[in-house]
């Protein structure tokens, strides 16, 4: 297979993947659409002689061997649409990605029970525990979450999901050279170590540019056979998402927040217009029609608790907490409060989730 001149094709900064598509359908191989003369290329419907003009001098640039030898430098894996395993999902929607970048262990996620997850960059502490919840009750199963590695709801999919023993896809919106935002940089290398993959249409150098979101968008509903919206506004890059899933003919599922949040008409606007309203995991497995079995998970055995660790287990068993509630609800002194929260940690009780936040396990 001719995966130099896919890799060389998606090199090129200038064209996509709906025009790399239109010249491999039209010749029936890549390498002849990608060496094609301006004299074939006129015989395309739909493709200007401009197009095609300058398409030839960016080609003619391309160093087709450097090319493909930078993506195998990096150790970065890659399907395209003529592979046999490109996910199917996504190889049928109107303008899959010709080539689909990848890190990780892509199929160990189960491609059959994707579930995209998307909301605000600036997400509101109550959808972010809403979502917390739902994901949790969908922990330990084959189903694998999908969203887009960026901040907010974004992040708090892909760490609940591997915090619940699931897989999870990050899509990115530029190329493996860079990691966007920067504080995901852990979470990255988390999800390429095991908990999933991180995929892209962009050849490594290309930068995460604003217009790179919204097609971005695509893959993620693409890529799933729902999509759960967690908070949106009316304005929002999740409201785009939430209208491909429909274009795609897939499900699409929304948490009710709470209604004074800005964040949260977006939300309503799509539950009014028959959006399925999920307030537990079962209702996502109900429009899915998906039945999942739970893998058999060891109960946590605690360890004999000092009083003092009673009482700031009984709090963070509910829900995370941070210090200034634990100070105020247990009545402990700031100095025996840190010293209990420390030795907990390290019997494996509770886990510090972010700042000075903490929950049990």
């Amino acid at each position: 297979m001719n995966y130099k001149y896919w890799i060389a094709f998606s090199s090129i900064e200038q064209i996509d993947s709906r025009f790399i598509k239109r010249l491999y359908d039209y010749f029936g191989d890549i390498e002849k659409a990608f060496n094609s003369e301006a004299k074939e290329l006129e015989n395309i419907d739909g493709l200007s002689v401009k197009q095609a003009q300058n398409f030839i001098k960016l080609r003619d640039k391309v160093d087709i061997d450097k090319v493909f030898a930078n993506v195998e430098s990096k150790g970065i894996n890659f399907l395209t649409l003529e592979d046999e395993n490109y996910p199917k999902m996504l190889k049928n929607i109107e303008n899959p990605p010709a080539v689909l970048y990848y890190k990780g262990k892509l199929f160990d996620c189960n491609l059959d029970k994707t579930l995209a997850v998307v909301g605000s960059r600036k997400a509101s502490t109550n959808s972010r525990n809403n979502l917390r919840k739902i994901i949790a009750g969908l922990g330990n199963t084959d189903i694998c979450i999908v969203s887009g590695l960026a901040s907010g709801i974004d992040t708090v999919a892909h760490t609940s999901a591997i915090e619940n023993n699931l897989k999870t896809i990050g899509v990115i919106a530029s190329g493996f050279d860079y990691v966007y935002p920067t504080q995901n940089k852990t979470l990255y290398e988390n999800i390429e170590n095991g908990y999933g993959a991180v995929v892209t249409e962009y050849y490594p150098n290309f930068e995460p540019i604003k217009f790179r979101f919204p097609q971005r968008n695509r893959i993620v509903s693409g890529l799933s056979y729902g999509t759960l919206v967690a908070e949106a506004g009316i304005q929002s890059g999740a409201l785009i998402t939430a209208n491909l899933t429909l274009e795609q003919g897939r499900e699409l599922m929304c948490i009710p927040g709470e209604i004074s949040n800005p964040n949260t008409q977006g939300i309503y606007k799509l539950l009014k217009n028959g959006a399925t309203m999920v307030t537990e995991s079962s209702d996502i497995l109900d429009a899915l029609g998906w039945e999942v079995k739970k893998e058999e998970q060891t109960q946590l055995t605690l360890p004999t608790l000092t009083p003092d660790e009673e009482k700031i287990y009984e709090y963070v068993k509910i829900e995370e907490r941070g210090v200034d509630e634990l100070l105020s609800l247990t009545g402990l002194n700031f100095d025996n409060l840190l010293m209990n929260l420390t030795t907990m940690e390290l019997k494996g009780i509770i886990k510090q989730v972010g700042g000075d936040r903490y929950k049990a396990f």
